[in-house]
């Protein structure tokens, strides 16, 4: 059973990887024992420096996914890949009636269009060389709640579970299996202002019944499993790791 629990000798491509939850999942796929591909459109150096540091195998791939179409042809780039994590994404925050166009359609492009489009160029490699293949997409809380004064972010991310078990269903069959992990309240640069918000803080913490703000590794691991021999059987699902928030 030790090999179930295992990613040696894979190929990870994990997008959004220069900092956060990114980066957390670039380093648990390499301890794990897979070579990463931490690709960003910031420099993605200091995550494959932690990963080498470590005794792992990592290099560093410049993406921008702000062009989706462009962004999918450099997969190719990449080599041929086991495994592929689309953890990048942006949110702009504004009143739902004076969201602007081109706000709406910068996060659509970088949050679905491009994950659809990088999960097509993954599967479309994978099964010309009839390999077997893991998808994990990142998803969010706001996959299934509705939040407030981002709805671009919202509605990219409902898409994005959407998306996933549609996959799934196709791909499974085929030996790709797809699937999402939507991350709570996690400790990162992103959520800075939150947590020194004394007051949004704590009501943030009131309704986790864990009682405590997530650390990326809890999002490495649960992505992590997702990727490994352990989980073959388990696909189309939108795994929550929100220390119980969407159970209050």
């Amino acid at each position: 059973m030790s090999n179930v629990f295992a990613l040696t000798g894979k190929r990870a491509l994990v997008t959004g990887a220069n900092t956060g939850i990114g980066q957390a999942i670039a380093v648990g796929l390499a301890e794990a024992g897979a070579h990463v591909i931490a690709a960003g459109r910031s420099s993605c150096d200091d995550t494959v420096a932690a990963i080498k540091a470590a005794g792992g195998s990592a290099e560093a791939m410049s993406l921008d996914l702000s062009d989706p179409v462009a962004g999918a042809a450099k997969l190719a780039e990449a080599g041929e890949l086991d495994i592929l994590v689309n953890n990048a994404g942006i949110i702009r925050r504004e009143d739902s009636v004076d969201y602007s166009e081109a706000d709406w359609d910068d996060v659509m492009d970088v949050n679905l269009k491009a994950v659809f489009l990088l999960c097509q160029a993954f599967a479309k490699q994978s099964l010309a060389r009839g390999a077997e293949g893991r998808v994990v997409n990142i998803a969010s809380l706001l996959s299934f709640q509705g939040g407030i004064r981002v709805p671009a972010y919202t509605a990219s991310k409902h898409g994005v579970a959407g998306l996933t078990k549609i996959l799934a269903n196709e791909w499974a069959a085929k030996g790709i299996n797809v699937n999402a992990v939507a991350p709570g309240y996690i400790a990162t640069n992103n959520t800075t202002a939150l947590r020194e918000d004394k007051q949004r803080s704590a009501e943030i913490l009131s309704r986790i019944p864990a009682g405590r703000w997530g650390d990326p590794e809890d999002i490495a691991g649960a992505v992590a499993f997702l990727c490994m021999p352990a989980s073959k059987y388990v696909t189309g699902a939108v795994l929550n790791v929100d220390g119980g928030w969407l159970a209050r």
